[in-house]
């Protein structure tokens, strides 16, 4: 048996599979739809393991089997269309055009976006290259007609893992969890309005920061946004806490693997902290970042996970698998960890020459006080999440970076409306 991410996600309930990733990519001239469509279903003779629909399997658990049908392509509709639906072939992705404006729509049971991003440079790669009747100088790109890289389509096992004595274990501060703002943007009609706001930085601001202040571009924004929260929060609230997402591959030998391989660090902060110069709040962020992404933690984190899939994949029939994820969920019950915000760094992408074809390119997914960051060229783009309407968190956020003297632009809000899945049942 073999276990992951995607694994973990198809086995449990279907709220895994109501997440999608979505990245909104602004080119810097009108799409063409039909070169477009072109591209993305040459792009996908390389990425056949992401060419998939889901079924019901033998023991009663979501199975993704190959689906050979067309890659779906169409303008923006105001309704988008689910995922795993006939509308787009069954398949879990589809894009959508309108004006400059390319998304790339996949779900989050397939991966993440360490994953994702080589499919998107890929088809924006061929779409450069038949729309313009060139050959981008793209060497970091993977080409359609490239070799799977070792390992690309492995997943973990239980025996990669390894079975050390943590060197750190984190143990929760209590930070405080934005409850209200959660149930209200979950299950309140009038409250519930997602929307993400758009911040472009130029890469050598954030890295001039970063250098100077015992940092890094993921210390950063971790950072910057508990500095922000701390001037709206009351002061009844002792530690905000802050999330990011580790990807491990590397350590268990898998680092192409496009699985959603994914450990987390958690970052109390105390709110003494913010008394501190931002030398040693990034001094603070950045070692608690390396302390908890050492093998010996991240794996221990893994090796917990897979244990309980183990379980899962004993019980057959849908709903009993159901029921037992939900009555055992980690990420539920008492034990479980939890920050005031989560910010994730993507990291820095090498699209070459496509590069000059591209504005911007944003990525979006679901929750709220949530930064998604990605790095392309000279800048660094980022995507600030909320699922309720109130601007107090963004302003406090802007008010930071105005402190700090870092230059950005900043856009929106926008809707953030992504893509449900339409499943099958027993």
């Amino acid at each position: 048996m073999k276990y992951s991410v995607d694994t973990y996600r198809l086995y449990s309930s279907e709220k895994f599979f109501s997440f999608c990733i979505r990245v909104r990519v602004t080119m810097k001239d009108e799409v063409d739809i039909d070169v477009l469509r072109k591209s993305a279903n040459t792009a996908m003779h390389r990425y056949q393991y992401f060419a998939k629909e889901v079924v019901i399997g033998e023991d009663g658990g979501y199975d993704l089997i190959p689906n050979k049908r067309e890659i779906i392509v169409l303008k923006t509709p105001e309704k988008l269309p689910n995922l795993c639906s006939e509308e787009v072939n069954r398949h879990l992705l589809f894009l959508d055009c309108t004006g400059r404006d390319i998304f790339f729509n996949i779900s989050h049971s397939m991966c993440g976006g360490k994953g994702m991003m080589p499919w998107l440079q890929t088809i924006l790669y061929q779409y450069v290259a038949d729309k313009y009747g060139i050959t981008p100088y793209a060497p970091g790109i993977r080409k359609t007609d490239s070799d799977l890289l070792p390992g690309e389509t492995d997943e973990p096992t239980l025996d990669m893992l390894l079975n050390e004595e943590p060197i750190y274990e984190y143990k929760s501060k209590k930070p405080v969890v934005m409850l209200l703002d959660y149930l209200n943007g979950m299950y309140n009609p009038f409250k519930r309005d997602p929307i993400y706001y758009q911040f472009t930085f130029e890469q050598s601001d954030i890295m001039s920061f970063a250098k100077n202040n015992d940092s890094s571009v993921a210390a950063f924004f971790l950072m910057t946004l508990a500095m922000a929260l701390n001037k709206v929060l009351p002061e009844k609230y002792k530690v905000i806490g802050g999330e990011t997402a580790h990807f491990p591959g590397a350590d268990i030998g898998l680092p192409n693997s496009y699985h959603d391989i994914l450990s987390h660090v958690h970052i109390d902060y105390d709110r003494k902290y913010f008394r501190y110069d931002v030398e040693r709040l990034g001094t603070y962020t950045r070692s608690q970042i390396i302390l908890q992404a050492d093998p010996t933690v991240s794996n221990y984190q893994l090796r917990k996970q897979f244990n309980f899939l183990e379980k899962i994949d004993e019980i057959s029939g849908q709903k009993n698998k159901i029921a037992a994820y939900a009555k055992n969920d980690p990420s539920s019950g008492k034990e479980a960890q939890h920050g005031t915000f989560i910010s994730n760094y993507t990291g820095w992408a090498d699209f070459g020459e496509v590069a000059n074809y591209i504005e911007s390119l944003f990525a979006m997914v679901d929750g709220h006080l949530l930064l998604e960051t990605l790095s392309m060229s000279d800048k660094i783009f980022l995507s600030f999440m909320q699922l309720i309407k109130d601007t107090k968190y963004v302003n406090a956020f802007c008010e930071v970076m105005d402190e700090l003297g870092i230059p950005y632009k900043m856009e929106g809000p926008f809707p953030n409306v992504r893509p449900k899945h339409q499943l099958p049942h027993e």
